[in-house]
C-alpha cells in the first residue's frame, strides 16, 4: 500500500535522528528536477522538526552522451555537481547532505566527505524506504561482518552452478552500508544493508557463472540462461553464454573503455527485509534496485570504477550483479553457505 506524506516525514525523522541530526546541525537537501519531490519535502520537514538548520541545493540535470536508459546508476563519475565549485562549497558547509540526486562515484562526493560532512543517499520509492527502514540492529549486523572482512586476506566464492572465483584483500578498505550517516565523513544509502571491499589490484582470478535468477543491474533483469565470466588478473577476459551474455557483452563494449571490464567491489548482502523478488515487482523507472543489492546471503560483485576508495579507475560503466546460492569464504572460513548467512 502507498506510504502517506505524514508517514514519510516520520520515517525521515527516525533516520535523521539516528544519523545524529539535532538543533546543533545544518542539513542540506541536494536535488534536481528528477528528484522525487515527496522525498525532498519529507527530508526538509523532518530536519526542521528536529530543530536543524535546513537549506536546499538544486542543480540542473546532466546527461552523459554515452548514457543508455535513465537509471541513475547507469553512468557514474560526472554529475550535475561536476565543475560547480560554488555548489560543492554549499554542500561542504552542511553537517549532513541528503542526496536525492545521486553523486555516487563522483570525485566531488569524495571531497565533500573528506571535509567531514556526512551524506545520505535517498532515491528509492517511499514504499521501499518503509520496508527497509534502518534500525540499529542493521548497523550491528553489518558492523560485525565488517570486522571479519577487515581481518581477511583472501575472498573466495563457489557455487553449484560453476562459480569458482577468488581474490586477495587488504589494499582497499572495507565499506559498510546500513542506512545511517551517523559518523563524520560517512556516506550511506537508505535503504541498504550490505558490505564490500575491493580485490587487490590484479588479484581477482577465476570463473563466475551467473545462474538463472541472478540479477543484472542497472538492467534490472533476472538472468534467464547461464552466463560464464572468465576473470584473469582482475579483469573479465571473456563472457560466454546465450542472449544474456551477448546483451551484457554488447552493453559493456558500448563504452569503448577496457576499464569497464575490471572487477570492482565484492561483498555480500545482510538485509533480511530486502527481497530477491522485488526487482520483478517494480517498473524499471521506479527504483535503482536496492533490494537486489542488499538481500540477505547474496554474493554482490561489481565492475568498473574504484575511485570511491582512491583507486585509479574512473570509468563510467558500473554494473552491480547480485547472485544467489553462493558460498563465500574468508581465509577459508565460510560466512555464507549456498546463500545462507552463517557468520557472524
Amino acid at each position: 500500500m502507498p506510504v502517506s506524506n505524514t508517514q514519510l516525514t516520520q520515517m525521515f525523522e527516525h533516520v535523521l535522528k539516528l544519523s545524529k541530526v539535532d538543533q546543533t546541525q545544518s542539513v542540506a537537501v541536494l536535488k534536481s528536477h528528477y528528484s522525487n519531490p515527496r522525498i525532498v519535502d519529507a527530508a526538509m520537514d523532518a530536519a526542521q522538526r528536529l530543530g536543524a538548520r535546513v537549506y536546499g541545493v538544486e542543480l540542473p540535470a546532466y546527461n552523459d552522451p554515452r548514457t543508455i536508459g535513465n537509471d541513475l546508476t547507469a553512468i557514474v563519475g560526472n554529475t550535475p555537481l561536476t565543475g560547480h565549485p560554488a555548489a560543492k562549497q554549499a554542500l561542504m558547509a552542511a553537517d549532513l547532505v541528503v542526496d536525492t540526486m545521486m553523486l555516487l562515484h563522483s570525485p566531488e562526493q569524495g571531497e565533500i566527505l573528506a571535509s567531514g560532512t556526512r551524506m545520505l543517499l535517498v532515491v528509492e520509492p517511499p514504499e521501499m524506504l518503509a520496508r527497509m527502514l534502518p534500525i540499529l540492529e542493521d548497523k550491528a549486523r553489518v558492523s560485525a561482518a565488517a570486522e571479519l572482512l577487515k581481518s581477511a586476506s583472501t575472498f573466495r566464492v563457489t557455487s553449484k552452478a560453476g562459480t569458482d572465483f577468488g581474490a586477495r584483500l587488504g589494499q582497499y578498505p572495507v565499506m559498510t552500508e546500513y542506512g545511517l550517516a551517523d559518523e563524520p565523513g560517512r556516506w550511506d544509502h537508505w535503504p541498504s544493508g550490505f558490505l564490500f571491499s575491493w580485490p587487490n589490484e590484479g588479484s581477482a582470478e577465476g570463473t563466475i557463472v551467473l545462474d538463472v535468477g541472478d540479477i543484472l543491474l542497472p538492467f534490472k533483469t533476472y538472468v534467464k540462461s547461464p552466463v560464464t565470466l572468465e576473470i584473469r588478473e582482475g579483469y573479465i577476459r571473456s563472457i560466454h553464454g546465450g542472449f544474456d551474455a551477448d546483451f551484457l557483452r554488447s552493453y559493456m563494449a558500448h563504452f569503448k573503455d577496457p576499464e569497464v571490464f575490471a572487477l570492482s567491489h565484492i561483498g555480500w548482502g545482510l538485509q533480511p527485509r530486502a527481497e530477491w523478488t522485488a526487482v520483478g515487482m517494480h517498473d524499471k523507472n521506479d527504483a535503482i534496485g536496492m533490494d537486489a543489492r542488499a538481500f540477505e546471503g547474496n554474493f554482490l560483485f561489481s565492475t568498473g570504477p574504484n575511485t570511491e576508495v582512491g583507486g585509479p579507475r574512473n570509468t563510467p560503466c558500473h554494473m552491480d550483479i547480485p547472485m544467489r546460492h553462493c558460498t563465500i569464504t574468508l581465509d577459508g572460513t565460510a560466512v555464507v553457505v549456498e546463500g545462507q548467512v552463517v557468520a557472524p
